[in-house]
């Protein structure tokens, strides 16, 4: 729990161009998780808030082309200061707008990592709009999803679905770990999109494959523990979020389900 903990002793600060509908739950997880989140939006005011975080969340979910056009100014300054920029392409298939900005971002800026789910990632790797919205619907596995995905635009990425995949230069990771109750509740996929970006703003020279691991890892078992208490959606977030506070090593430990695949990547991936 290498990552969480230094998260925990450092409380980066994690500017997060978010979408209405999660700002909420993501701001209360990041407090619960140790680090601090700030949700600027305003174009006039991005240098400034990018020159005091560590790490640039980019969550298309509730997107206009102002805010485009701040996560634009946020990115390039981000990219200049050396900190990690995440990518959250909520419902990137159910609109052409929605993937024109997301092909934008990829190619305008140095993105770290891209986190989302089967649906969105594949839309991603193909360029095929599903037109299904957020969840989609899609039959196939995630590492091949993740595959394509990083061969198309080398940039370290995360699956989320029954299974998760950490798939990037340095190695793969299957992850086994959840609940299906995280699709019950609205913004448990952004706000792990924050978590990582959380863990990301710590990491000092490994991989950012190794720690986006450890930190979708954390997430699902702070989740599996919060199942155990309740299995109502409202209770459960209220739950969840204080077991990103107090999960401790030991729990960690006894219950991570993973398996390493690769960890480097050769020719055929």
């Amino acid at each position: 729990m290498e990552f969480i903990e230094k998260v925990r002793e450092r409380a980066p600060l994690i500017h997060n161009i978010t979408n209405q509908v999660v700002m909420n739950i993501t701001a209360n997880g990041l407090y619960a998780l140790g680090a601090s989140p700030i949700m600027a939006h305003e174009k006039g005011e991005m240098i400034d808030i990018v020159n005091i975080a560590d790490a640039l969340v980019l969550n298309i979910g509730t997107l206009t082309t102002a805010v485009l056009e701040s996560m634009l100014i946020a990115g390039k300054a981000a990219n200049k200061k050396g900190i990690p920029v995440v990518l959250d392409p909520v419902g990137v298939g159910a609109s052409k707008f929605r993937m024109r900005a997301v092909k934008c971002l990829l190619k305008t800026l140095d993105i770290a990592l891209v986190r989302g789910n089967g649906a969105e990632i594949f839309t991603l790797a193909t360029l095929e709009q599903s037109g299904k919205g957020v969840e989609g619907n899609l039959e196939q596995a995630p590492r091949e999803i993740a595959k394509r995905f990083y061969e198309r635009y080398q940039v370290t990425v995360v699956v989320t679905g029954t299974e998760d995949i950490v798939y990037g230069e340095t190695g793969v990771y299957l992850l086994k770990n959840g609940t299906e109750l995280l699709t019950k509740v609205t913004g448990t996929g952004c706000l792990l999109t924050s978590v990582i970006a959380s863990v990301l703003a710590v990491v000092d020279n490994q991989s950012y494959v190794e720690a986006a691991a450890e930190a979708v890892s954390y997430y699902a078992i702070a989740s599996e523990m919060a199942r155990k208490a309740t299995d109502l959606p409202g209770t459960f977030q209220v739950v969840f979020i204080d077991k990103l506070m107090s999960l401790t090593r030991e729990e960690w430990d006894d219950m991570r389900n993973f398996e390493v695949i690769t960890l480097c990547l050769g020719e055929n991936g």
